[in-house]
This record gives structure tokens, C-alpha cells and sequence, in this order.
């Protein structure tokens, strides 16, 4: 860890008031309010502090957006206002140099949808397929009581994952149904999550902090549908790392 990075960190919590009274602080970078990664990390993040996981640390997020993207991504993932700020720029992104995605120079929805395709974002295809075939190394999403509703004609429960696949893992579909829902509530707001489709193609990062500010964990993402550095365990690393 490099002490000009260091400083940028500091910089960061002094700019924001990322004071925080635990012994430990995560700071996540999302891309845009309506990047698949966003939702996806904000609703893991959610599930953490459902279960009191979250009693050593504070948690801040800081994503591109506006404020009424923000109200409809907190009440539709259940992440906490008051854990997210909004910015209208990849500004911050740039200076702690998180990767921008690609850039062909066609605008953002090319880019993004190259980037879905694999290039230039290498584990995205396997992380699509693994939505589809299930995985028996990663946890199940949702259970047999969930209600999933994609719109007033096309609902079903958790359930029917159970019947077909039994329980007590990632079964198939389930991975990709969970996105699907997670893209149909973008499409359906769309001018409130995509401020800027110059943006759709940016990327996050994650920052660890013990209690003297420190850096004590660190990933930059360089795919889409790539958050973590182990998808089968999003926040793995936050188990491993702040245990008493």
C-alpha cells in the first residue's frame, strides 16, 4: 500500500465525514445507481447487516447518481439511506484510478454491451452461466416463503426452486432470475438510475479500513458482474476480516 494512496483514502473519509465509531470501516465505490453490480452488492449488503454481521463495522457507500435514483435503489434493495451518498460524476472513481471499463468511443451503451459479451470484462460470460446452471459451492438466494414478481401477470414463490432443485445451494435459474429482477426494476426506472450512459461501462471498488484509516483490504473491479474477488462469496473476505 502506497502512501499516496493512502492519503487518497484519508482524503476520501475527511471529504465525506466517513468518521464511523466501530473498529472497522468499509468504503464500496458502485459504478452507476443502475449498474447490475450496484444492486447486487447493496442487496448482499443488506442481507450482512439483516444479520448482525455488521457489529465491528461501519458501512459507506458512494455511488453516481441523483437523489431520486437513490430513493428508488434504497427502497427496492433495502440498503439504508443514510449508508449511500450520490455523486453526478466518475470524478472520484478517476482519481483512486478504478477502472472506467471499456472504451471503444461509441458511448456507453456499446461499451456496456460489449463488456456483457466478455470483452475487455473476461469473467462476465462465466458469472452469466454459473446464473444459469446454479452452484453447488455458493449459497441459495432465495427461500421456499420468497415471493418473486416480475410484473402483475408473471409471479411465483421460492418455492418452486425447492420442489425442482431441493434446497441448500445455488440452484439453477435462481442466480438469474435474481438479476432479472434486479434489471427489470432499472429498465422500469431507467432515467432515474442511468444518469449518464457515458457511465454505464464504470466500474467499483472496495476499501477495507481498520481504525486508524488503514487500508487493510482492497478490490478494484475489472468486470461486470464482478464486484468481489470471489462471486461464489461476495462478502467472504468481510467474514474473514473483521471477526473478533
Amino acid at each position: 500500500m502506497t502512501d499516496k494512496f493512502q492519503n487518497k483514502i484519508n482524503n476520501l473519509v475527511e471529504e465525506f465525514n466517513f468518521k464511523g465509531q466501530k473498529k472497522f470501516k468499509l468504503i464500496v465505490l458502485f459504478g452507476l445507481l443502475g449498474d447490475f453490480d450496484s444492486f447486487e452488492y447493496a442487496i448482499n449488503l443488506k442481507t450482512f447487516i439483516d444479520n448482525y454481521q455488521d457489529k465491528n463495522l461501519d458501512i459507506f457507500s458512494i455511488a453516481i447518481g441523483n437523489q431520486n435514483g437513490k430513493e428508488k435503489f434504497c427502497n427496492f434493495t433495502g440498503f439504508s439511506k443514510k449508508n449511500l451518498i450520490v455523486v453526478p460524476t466518475n470524478q472520484i472513481h478517476n482519481n483512486l484510478k478504478v477502472s472506467k471499463g471499456l472504451d471503444i468511443g461509441l458511448g456507453g451503451w456499446i461499451n456496456m454491451l460489449l463488456m456483457l459479451s466478455g470483452i475487455n470484462s473476461y469473467k462476465t460470460i462465466k458469472e452469466v452461466i454459473r446464473g444459469y446452471l446454479g452452484d453447488r459451492q455458493a449459497k441459495q438466494i432465495y427461500s421456499e416463503f420468497d415471493k418473486i414478481e416480475f410484473s402483475k401477470f408473471l409471479k411465483f414463490s421460492g418455492n418452486s426452486f425447492r420442489q425442482v432443485f431441493g434446497d441448500g445451494y445455488l440452484r439453477p435459474f435462481e442466480l438469474a432470475t435474481f438479476r432479472l429482477n434486479n434489471m427489470n426494476e432499472i429498465i422500469q426506472n431507467w432515467g432515474d438510475y442511468i444518469i449518464n450512459e457515458e457511465y454505464l461501462p464504470q466500474r467499483g471498488a472496495t476499501f477495507l479500513l481498520n481504525n486508524k484509516n488503514q487500508v487493510i483490504y482492497k478490490f478494484f473491479s475489472n468486470d461486470v458482474l464482478g464486484y468481489s474477488s470471489n462471486m461464489r462469496d461476495p462478502l467472504g473476505f468481510l467474514t474473514d476480516l473483521i471477526q473478533e
